[in-house]
């Protein structure tokens, strides 16, 4: 079973509360995962941006279609109750509700169109909430752009990267100063190992690095040679970053012995680029507003 669409859910949603009472949305939530059999991986799962569950949002949408229809009403937040008209639409037993069935209702109309004027568009097909469209647009436009900055990466030569993951980590709070960090790097080379950097600004723990534009696939040697430079130099941490893939093999030996190593491949170095705006600027940004209820308050 998938998770259906926002308008799949409508007519379950109005048929659950048809009662008349008056039904919390997290009675909504649960009663309508249980009807369309929903695994506790669908029901968990979250939206690109993690702020949400993609289930519980397209109820709450097809629940706010369903009240700018009169369908429902909501006696105060959180909660919803069925309307004279809602319980009208199930006595024509509709075999669905969605968009195109809701268009009959002006102000449904004026709400999707800003008009009380039916216009005569094609059939709506859509499948997601606004919020996911729109998130889901950023996270392509997101990956189409980690893997142009990857591609980019690898043009670069071997030098440059290495003061790419100094930049990087400077970024990410590591280092202390950028003088300090290119310093640190500059100075290392030893045996398996790049650069040296703080963890911390106080420097109270240093962190051994490993940077490696790499074509294939990371081999488990790779980073067992690591490891083995780490224990020359009597260090518990590092870091190996490369533009590939690690290998199977080579995650399992990272995880399995005592030093920590953390394994950073080129997609996760990409996105990290992109989060600590390492090589790339923003173009646009937009802002998601809601109404604040308690500003409305005049108890």
């Amino acid at each position: 079973m998938t998770i259906p669409s926002y308008q799949e859910v409508m007519l379950p949603l109005l048929k659950f509360v048809s009662d008349g009472r008056v039904y919390s949305m997290r009675e909504n939530y649960d009663k309508l995962a249980e009807e369309f059999q929903l695994s506790d991986e669908e029901r968990e799962k979250l939206l690109p941006s993690g702020t949400q569950r993609v289930f519980d949002n397209r109820v709450g949408w097809a629940r706010t279609y369903l009240k700018k229809a009169g369908l429902l009403e909501s006696p105060k937040r959180g909660y919803v109750k069925i309307t004279y008209e809602g319980l009208e639409v199930l006595k024509q037993e509709p075999s669905k509700i969605d968009v195109d069935f809701l268009m009959q209702f002006p102000s449904f109309v004026e709400f999707k169109t800003g008009s009380k004027e039916k216009t005569r568009d094609k059939p709506s097909k859509e499948k997601f909430t606004p919020e996911e469209s729109l998130e889901y647009s950023y996270q392509a436009l997101r990956d189409k752009l980690a893997k142009e900055l990857l591609k980019k990466v690898m043009s670069c030569s071997p030098e440059f990267f290495e003061r790419l993951v100094v930049d990087l980590l400077v970024k990410m709070g590591y280092g202390g100063s950028r003088k300090d960090a290119g310093e640190a790097i500059r100075k290392s080379g030893d045996g398996g190992i790049d650069g040296i950097i703080k963890e911390d600004k106080l420097g109270l723990d240093t962190i051994y690095i490993q940077a490696k534009r790499w074509q294939g696939t990371v081999p488990r040697p790779e980073i067992q040679k690591f490891a083995g430079a780490l224990q020359g130099q009597k260090a518990k941490k590092g870091v190996f970053i490369t533009t590939s893939t690690f290998s199977r093999q080579a995650q399992e030996y990272a995880s399995s012995i005592d030093n920590k190593i953390v394994l950073i491949d080129g997609k996760k170095l990409a996105q990290l680029m992109i989060d600590h705006n390492v090589g790339v600027s923003t173009v646009q940004s937009y802002e998601i507003k809601k109404i604040e209820t308690d500003y409305f308050s005049e108890e």
